[in-house]
Order: structure tokens, then C-alpha cells, then sequence
């Protein structure tokens, strides 16, 4: 049973200054690198009293998708009256983004407050990663604010992954592609297993997953764990109609005119994913109707996922941080903006095929200018340009991320797109400029 301390129920002010030195200890933590496994969030949760016993919660893993999915149950959850927590990473701009109760990121009170719990917990025979402790202070802090719900996002993989400590009502994984080959393997197969260790024994399973074989080694570990499968396309369907209108044919419900506000054909098929979630839920004496659902899913907002911030020029936010991701924005971009004239203002991370990624996204755009996000794990511009000029004629190296979208912004015709693209952590400095008006809308005339 989790215990608190008698600090955490009193209300308490923190100073800018703690807040900052939190977050400065914990990005601290990075230079221990990734180390996938269970025994050292075993150990910090132990600690804490186990918090992540405390809620119903659903896990949610995949390659992408994994926050759009997340993000519409939270909503949908909430919607039905359920206090719900939702984490998710990596945060855009601020670090309380990660971890939110009702749709709205934590204070930096309970930053401070979670962090403090966590450290103090700490016991174990090395330190502890920055994602296992950021992990330690979510489930402290959907403990502490009693959620009756927390959806639960992995960071990387699932069987290692520092969330799968949780006993989910159910498990989500909506698709797979090869990513963190390094970590997960470098075939199909080896990834679909490891994401396949978020199944626990007799609970859903809820895929998108549509690689035969693939799904092929889901549905072995799900059938050895007898844990119930629902595959989209098989056990669930959605027919679009018009824009994000579509109709859902169900496990066990039929519901049509619903609708997405989330942009991007693929998100009706994540959408299917959610509904599938909320139909299974619905049978342990959770009550989500469709009303509820209708406005979970329109209310909805993920931020940095084909995002328009901006009219004249159009101003677009995607994260597009993998070949699969990349290839559905160079879609969307096709598809939406054709006979624009678009302006691609990409930086790219060290670990991605950045080679794949510049063909899809190039494809659509006439001009590029490459940057790069202040991050370690950030590539070179210079390494991303002879790739692009032999994509394009007009190639462009500004490395500093403000710098490059207010050149962009100062040449794109008001008639025009610019996209901002890459890696979350790009669209991350690019909301924080905008959003401190670090970058004026001062762009040519028609």
C-alpha cells in the first residue's frame, strides 16, 4: 500500500530556483545513457510504497502513434469523469508535460515534490537513468493526487522498458517499425518481441500491427500468455468518409459520424485503437459512453504532431522522427499543400535514417534549410547536406533552431508552408521561440 509522507499533503510554494535544480539533477542523470531493465525502478518504487499499485491504468507501446493514442484515451477517460493521469515523453517545452492529471501538466510544486519522493526513495546499486526517474515521479504523483486512471506511454521497446513494473487493465501497441536498432534489434521480428513484453497474463491486447509475421510472433506470446488479442482490421474496422469523419465497426459496437481532431488519415486508424480500448474498459464497470467518446476525441490536442501554428505562410509542427513518421507528414504534405510552395526546415538525430527521411520529406518541399536541436544526440547539419542537395537544388545550413525557422519565416511567401520537422526536439525549440515571440511573422508579400 503506498504511504506518504506528511510533507507531500501540505500545500507548499517552491522557488523558482529548486524547480530549476530539479530538472538540471535530473537531465544530469542522462549521462548515464539508456540501461534497459526492471531491477533498478523495481527498487525505487519499492521505496515509495509501490504507487503504481494504486490506479487502474492502461499501457500503451508501439513505434508510433503511442502519445496520440495515449492522449485521446487520457481525454476520453477524463471526458467520462474519471480522474486520469497521462504520461508520456519526451515534453516539448516545459518537462511537466510528461506527467499530467485531467489534461493539464503538473505544477512545479509537484515536480519538486516528486522529485524529492523519488530521490529520497533511491537506494539501489546504481543510479538510476532520467527516464527511470521521471518515470518513479509519475507514478508518485498519480498516487498522490489518488487518479482513478493513468495511461502509461513506454519510452523505448516494452519487455525492459522502466513503465512495464505496471500491471495494466490493458495493454496497446499500435504498430512497429524498425527503430533503436541498437536496443531492440535489427529485424522485425526481434522488435515485435520486445514490444510484445508489455502482454501480461489475461490482459487485452489491443494492435495495429499489420506485418504478417509480425503479428505472427504477437499473437504467439499473446496466445501463450492466454491474453485476449483484438487486431485492427480483423477484430475492429473504421471506413473514413470525409476529412477525419469515420465510422467505427467494433468488437462488439457500431458507432458512426465520429471524428478526430487530430489531423492526418493515420489518426483514424489510431483513433480505431482507442475506441477498441474504451469498449474493453467499458466491461470491468468502467462507464464511457459514446457521448463521452464523441468528445474525448474532438477535444482532444496533441501538440508537435501535424500541428498548424500559423496562417500566411502556413506554419506546420511535426515531429516526424522516424522513417515511418517521416513518410506519412511527406503524405500529409503531398496530399494538403500540393502547388504550395513549401519551405522544410529539418534537423535530425543521430540514431535515425536520416538519409530515408530527407527523400520522403524533400519530396514535397522546394527548399530546405537543415539546423540542429541543442541536444548531444543531434546530427550535424553538414552530414545531412550532401544528401539533401542531391535532393534539392536549394539547400540551406543554419545550425541554430530559432535562427533557421525566422529565415524561413522572413523568405516563405504568405502563400506558402513552411514545415518544421525531424525530431520532436526541433519542434520543441520551435514552439518555445514562438511562444516567447523570439521569431516575428514579418514574412514577403504576395
Amino acid at each position: 500500500m503506498f504511504h506518504f509522507h506528511r510533507v507531500f499533503l501540505m500545500p507548499i510554494m517552491v522557488s523558482k530556483k529548486s524547480y530549476e535544480n530539479c530538472l538540471k539533477t535530473m537531465y544530469g542523470f542522462r549521462r548515464f545513457g539508456i540501461k534497459l531493465g526492471l531491477s533498478t525502478i523495481k527498487k525505487i518504487l519499492a521505496g515509495l510504497g509501490d504507487p503504481q499499485d494504486n490506479f487502474a491504468c492502461i499501457h500503451v507501446a508501439g513505434t508510433n502513434g503511442k502519445g496520440s493514442v495515449a492522449s485521446s484515451l487520457a481525454s476520453i477517460l477524463n471526458r467520462s469523469g474519471y480522474k486520469t493521469g497521462l504520461y508520456t515523453s519526451p515534453h516539448l517545452v516545459r518537462f511537466n508535460e510528461r506527467i499530467q492529471v485531467n489534461n493539464r501538466p503538473i505544477t512545479n510544486e509537484k515536480v519538486v515534490a516528486s522529485y524529492s519522493a523519488v530521490k529520497n526513495a533511491h537506494s539501489g546499486e546504481r543510479d538510476p537513468t532520467f527516464f527511470e526517474f521521471t518515470t518513479a515521479m509519475a507514478f508518485f504523483e498519480f498516487a498522490a493526487q489518488k487518479v482513478d486512471w493513468a495511461v502509461i506511454e513506454t519510452g523505448m521497446g516494452g519487455r525492459l522498458d522502466a513503465t512495464n513494473i505496471i500491471n495494466p487493465a490493458l495493454s496497446i501497441i499500435t504498430n512497429i517499425s524498425l527503430e533503436h536498432r541498437e536496443y531492440l534489434g535489427n529485424t522485425l521480428t526481434q522488435i515485435a518481441v520486445e514490444k510484445a513484453g508489455i502482454i501480461k497474463k489475461r490482459i487485452p491486447l489491443v494492435t495495429g500491427i499489420r506485418q504478417k509475421k509480425a503479428f505472427a510472433d504477437i499473437k504467439r506470446i499473446a496466445a501463450g500468455k492466454k491474453a485476449p488479442l483484438f487486431r485492427l482490421g480483423t477484430d475492429f474496422k473504421v471506413r473514413r468518409r470525409q476529412g477525419q469523419i469515420f465510422s467505427y465497426f467494433g468488437i462488439e459496437n457500431v458507432w458512426h459520424n465520429l471524428q478526430t481532431a487530430l489531423p492526418g488519415s493515420y489518426q483514424v486508424d489510431n483513433a480505431a485503437l482507442v475506441l477498441a480500448a474504451c469498449e474493453l474498459i467499458s466491461k470491468n464497470n468502467t462507464v464511457i459512453t459514446p457521448d463521452n467518446i464523441r468528445e474525448g476525441l474532438t477535444k482532444n490536442h496533441w501538440p508537435g504532431r501535424l500541428e498548424i501554428i500559423a496562417e500566411n505562410p502556413i506554419i506546420i509542427l511535426d515531429g516526424a522522427h522516424n522513417l515511418a513518421a517521416a513518410r506519412n507528414l511527406s503524405k500529409f504534405l503531398s496530399t494538403n499543400f500540393a502547388g504550395k510552395a513549401i519551405t522544410l526546415v529539418i534537423g535530425i538525430l543521430d540514431d535515425k535514417p536520416y538519409k530515408g527521411m530527407l527523400k520522403s520529406l524533400l519530396t514535397p518541399a522546394n527548399r530546405v534549410i537543415l539546423t540542429r536541436a541543442k541536444t548531444d544526440r543531434a546530427l550535424e547539419p553538414g552530414k545531412l547536406y550532401e544528401v539533401a542537395k542531391s535532393l534539392t537544388p536549394d539547400v540551406t545550413i543554419i545550425p541554430d533552431v530559432g535562427q533557421a525557422i525566422k529565415k524561413a519565416v522572413e523568405t516563405t511567401p504568405h502563400h506558402g508552408a513552411i514545415c518544421i520537422a525531424g525530431s520532436l526536439y526541433v519542434v520543441g525549440e520551435a514552439k518555445e521561440a514562438f511562444e516567447k515571440g523570439l521569431i516575428g511573422r514579418c514574412g514577403p508579400s504576395k
